[in-house]
């Protein structure tokens, strides 16, 4: 066990000089029982940064960790992939949702970016339920569901109610790629829990956006809509993402990572999208570096050693990982 100060720490908020326990679990907050501590790392110690949407199926998951990324949530692939990425080393700390649950002939079962068996097609209620419980035992930690009328036929809505509701009573939540007119809506008359990507087919309505807000949490993935160029999607997303922050929504940094020129790693156009969007340094912090139930910082935590400054998407995206094993070459 190491018991060393930091300049600066972040857990769900600033903490001022701190001193941290590491050890073979991990980091965590010292408490008055511990040893004073033996050293100190200069610099801002957050939670290990979340891309809270990849796909592991294409992208070399190992190298995530050199870009900035101790967990990720992979948003779907084979299910026989899952046991291989829990047993590789290095690797982040992953969550899985499995196949992606979707209609007959529904995405993305037609998309091209993904093998077949990337998606469980269901024919109705009682199938639904059968295809949640086929990703809980492959070692899927929550669920996701299709409702992409753009591309295809989506599950109806007794469908969808079974699902999230049988997910539910299993324990899980429920994730939603929502594409297309009032299927965002559809998602949150569901109890849907999460949505995949921030909306982009269409403006929601600010009674929409405050019932979500009150319910739901959405994954950023600003991003992926022109890369950098504010198409037309982007404006669309980022201007729902503006009135749902503002409504005191929940926002998970994630970039689709996999999908078109994105790096393997922080994301700094993704943090910038965020912060066009009205999310100042505190909420940025909030959306990528998640806090545990458990008030500890996760085996890997991010380290920042420049000075906060006026350009908090650039200062959060010069952060680099530390773990227990490499910790001591880096403590004064």
């Amino acid at each position: 066990m190491t018991v060393f100060t930091v300049d600066d720490c972040w857990l769900d908020g600033w903490r001022g000089r701190t001193t941290l326990i590491a050890d073979s679990g991990g980091f965590r907050p010292a408490s008055t029982a511990h040893p004073n501590p033996t050293a100190h790392l200069a610099g801002t110690i957050l939670p290990g940064f979340r891309d809270a949407h990849v796909h592991l199926g294409l992208i070399d998951g190992s190298a995530l960790l050199d870009g900035g990324i101790a967990v990720a949530h992979d948003f779907g692939w084979s299910l026989d992939a899952i046991s291989d990425w829990i047993a590789r080393e290095p690797f982040p700390e992953i969550s899985f949702a499995g196949q992606l649950i979707t209609a007959e002939g529904g995405y993305p079962t037609t998309s091209g970016w993904a093998p077949r068996t990337a998606a469980r097609e269901v024919g109705g209620p009682v199938d639904a339920a059968d295809a949640v419980d086929e990703q809980l035992s492959a070692g899927a930690s929550f669920i996701k569901v299709a409702l992409n009328s753009d591309a295809g036929p989506v599950p109806d809505d007794d469908t969808l109610d079974a699902l999230v509701s049988h997910a539910h009573n299993r324990g899980v939540t429920v994730a939603a790629h929502v594409q297309g007119i009032g299927q965002a809506s559809r998602a949150l008359g569901a109890a849907v829990d999460t949505l995949a990507h921030s909306p982009w087919s269409e403006r929601l309505e600010d009674d929409v956006i405050q019932a979500m807000a009150e319910t739901m949490v959405w994954v950023s993935t600003l991003d992926i809509h022109g890369w950098g160029s504010f198409d037309r999607d982007f404006a669309v997303a980022n201007d729902n993402v503006r009135r749902f922050h503002s409504a005191g929504g929940e926002l998970r940094y994630g970039t689709d990572l996999g999908n078109g020129p994105l790096p393997l790693g922080i994301n700094e156009r993704e943090l910038r999208a965020l912060e066009h969007a009205g999310l100042e340094l505190d909420a940025l912090a909030r959306a990528i570096a998640p806090t545990r139930p458990d008030g500890a910082l996760g085996y890997r935590i991010s380290r920042i050693t420049a000075e906060r400054d006026d350009d908090p998407a650039g200062w959060l995206a010069s952060a680099h990982l530390i773990d227990p094993i490499n910790l001591e070459e880096l403590l004064a």
